[in-house]
């Protein structure tokens, strides 16, 4: 039951988050979110965030040490992505996020704030992308470029997790059958991918702003 609530609770604020991010890149604009919205926000985050955490527990379940690793490298690839692109951008230090910083509180700040990023990505796609080299933080466009490989990289990661646990797994999961549990995450997390590609393709407030249709993009 626990385990449920906080489940919901994740998601709802990963949905509130979506909404949030809409209204700041369309700040000009005046935003109206559909109820078929909420709910495509509501499955696609439940499938993403519930199957991803499921993958890495049942994977830990028999390789505890390797999950560190796992972890540890999700992590560091997507703290330091920002700031791979900061310093290929070659853009000027970020010095106008609060004028009473110093640039030792300024970069305190900025790492904080990819520290969250990177938390957030671990398990699934951040609302707002972060973007050091724009004043405001964040990315105003909508790069469908990111977004599929981020989703086809950790489709593939999970499945990769998955078959690790499938070959690893201990007499504990004698009575569970393990191909349907495998077969059933993975079509949880496509049906994730599939209720976010309706949600921008039919239910965002704002698709008739896009340069692209995700379809066409992809």
């Amino acid at each position: 039951i626990f385990m449920v609530l906080s489940l919901l609770s994740i998601v709802y604020g990963a949905l509130r988050c979506n909404i949030l991010a809409i209204k700041i890149k369309y700040d000009d604009y005046d935003v109206h979110v559909k109820p078929a919205a909420y709910l495509c926000i509501f499955l696609w985050r439940s499938f993403e965030i519930a199957t991803r955490v499921t993958v890495l527990v049942l994977f830990g379940s028999v390789l505890r040490i390797w999950v560190f690793l796992v972890v540890l490298l999700n992590f560091l690839g997507f703290f330091f992505y920002p700031w791979i692109l900061f310093w290929l951008s070659k853009s000027p230090f970020p010095e106008n996020i609060e004028k009473e910083l110093s640039r030792l509180g300024t970069t305190i700040v900025l790492c904080l704030l990819t520290f969250l990023y990177a938390g957030i990505n671990m398990f699934c796609w951040s609302a707002v992308q972060v973007e050091l080299s724009d004043p405001d933080l964040i990315s105003k466009s909508q790069n469908w470029y990111q977004m599929t490989v981020y989703y086809i990289v950790r489709l593939m990661e999970n499945a990769f997790l998955l078959l690790m646990w499938y070959i690893y797994r201990t007499d504990f999961y004698l009575y569970v059958c393990a191909p349907m549990l495998f077969l059933q995450l993975l079509i949880g997390y496509c049906m994730g991918i599939f209720f976010m590609l309706v949600f921008y393709q039919f239910c965002h407030p704002c698709k008739k702003l896009f340069s692209a249709s995700i379809t066409e993009a992809l």
